[in-house]
């Protein structure tokens, strides 16, 4: 899974993504200009026959944003996968455990397929499970910090644990570390600023096949 953020232009954006080998696309409903259905977006530069779009809620502080942007997204994309962020904090970029709960409880009663980002918590891993999240998505370490993987012990005890996927989600940046995710036993990673302020392409899709 790649992210669509921070990139120097659209077309490096797509070209990046391309030689990523993504076959999912996370794009951030909040950030889109639905007003002015002339102006280009995001989800015009992207087949979207080759790719699954994945909608998130990133910019989302509260449980009710975090609903409400996903009943947008639903709408404006046809999907009801959800990437679902809550983050009340924009300094650190760390996920609310308990808004997250309360908000993936409510969006799988509405039939989301709920992919929550969450601290490395096995124990709130287990209870998104229970309650219905397709995945679990622990953050290797905060959104953009690029410093790997600092909390391998809790992913192992969550992958361990989980009769769903576990996504690796945030904080990876040399490719080696998209590698060691898939090692540790995480079924998939999500990069976004590594790859979107890469110089050379493809680094990180052949780290995670080497993983694999």
């Amino acid at each position: 899974m790649v992210g669509t953020g921070r990139h120097r232009s659209m077309e490096e954006m797509v070209a990046s993504v391309k030689s990523s080998g993504a076959e999912i696309i996370t794009v951030a409903i909040r950030r889109l200009d639905l007003d002015n259905p002339a102006e280009k977006n995001i989800l015009d530069y992207f087949d979207w026959d080759e790719y699954t779009i994945l909608p998130n809620t990133a910019g989302c502080k509260t449980a009710d944003e975090a609903v409400f942007t996903a009943r947008l997204a639903r709408e404006v994309t046809g999907s009801s996968w959800i990437k679902l962020e809550v983050i009340p904090e924009p300094k650190h970029l760390l996920p609310d455990p308990i808004g997250t709960y309360e908000a993936a409880c409510q969006l799988v009663d509405e039939g989301f397929t709920v992919l929550p980002y969450i601290h490395a918590d096995p124990v709130l891993a287990r209870r998104l499970e229970d309650i219905g999240c397709a995945t679990v998505m622990p953050l290797g370490s905060p959104i953009g910090s690029g410093q790997g993987i600092q909390t391998l012990e809790e992913i192992r005890l969550i992958v361990a644990d989980a009769n769903v996927p576990v996504v690796v989600d945030a904080g990876l940046a040399v490719p080696s570390e998209a590698s060691q995710a898939l090692e540790t036993g995480a079924d998939c990673v999500l990069v976004n600023t590594a790859i979107a302020q890469a110089r050379r392409r493809g680094a990180h899709g052949r780290s995670v096949q080497a993983g694999r």
